[in-house]
């Protein structure tokens, strides 16, 4: 899939266009094991299994990567969580978010696929991972739903209770052999837990607040539901 991405530096922006060939979503990628149990047991609330291991890394078809407003899911089971989205290109590691939405109906049977069948959407700026590092425990993220025609707070908390990219990054790498993130390689990093329990929405915002430099990334989609027939 083909992505593009406003490139914002402290102090300039540039155009990024990169072939995403690799897609995975790093889950159970809490820092510590209380969060990661939270995070269990808030699944297991809906018939989610228990992971086998933790963090686990799912590889989604790269097609399902998308950065349009309006994306189309089957049935009204699903929902999105955000999620910090790290990606290589030009030798180079960038952050973005992604939603890592998911067919919640169908997690109960499988995860994996729970997650295939879904798009991922993506926001469509960017910044250097380089110039968070540093400071990536300060970092935030956030989102909202549409509940009954209100916009509500669904999740918040800052990245210090998850796992670091470098972390998972190295995991990833790991079983798979390779010495580095190759170009073209992105990566979902893990999400915090839902405000008042799991539960789809046909509006999605997220957003990963920098308070250190503060600067923001943004994006936000809707829900079409297509019909769902036996």
């Amino acid at each position: 899939m083909q992505a593009q991405f406003k490139i914002e530096y402290a102090s300039a922006a540039r155009e990024l266009a990169i072939d995403i060939d690799t897609l995975v979503v790093a889950g159970w990628a809490g820092r510590d094991l209380a969060a990661i149990e939270h995070h269990i047991e808030e699944l297991a609330a809906i018939g989610v299994p228990r992971p086998s291991s933790v963090p686990l890394y799912y590889r989604i078809g790269h097609n399902q990567l998308t950065q349009a407003d309006t994306v189309q899911v089957v049935g009204p089971h699903s929902s999105g969580e955000i999620e910090t989205f790290i990606f290589a290109a030009e030798g180079q590691l960038y952050v973005s978010i992604a939603s890592d939405h998911t067919d919640r109906k169908l997690e109960s049977h499988s995860v994996a696929l729970s997650k295939q069948i879904c798009p991922k959407p993506a926001g469509r700026s960017a910044w250097l991972y380089a110039e968070v590092e540093a400071h990536w425990d300060e970092l935030m993220v956030r989102s909202w739903i549409e509940e009954n025609g209100q916009r509500v707070l669904y999740q918040e908390g800052p990245l210090s209770t998850l796992r670091t990219p470098r972390e998972l990054i190295s995991g990833y790498l790991a079983a798979t052999g390779l010495a580095q993130l190759p170009d073209g390689t992105g990566m979902s990093c893990g999400t915090v837990a839902a405000i008042g329990g799991i539960r789809p929405a046909n509006v999605f915002e997220m957003e990963l607040y920098d308070p250190r430099l503060q600067r923001s990334l943004k994006h936000s989609y809707t829900l079409q539901i297509l019909p769902e027939v036996a």
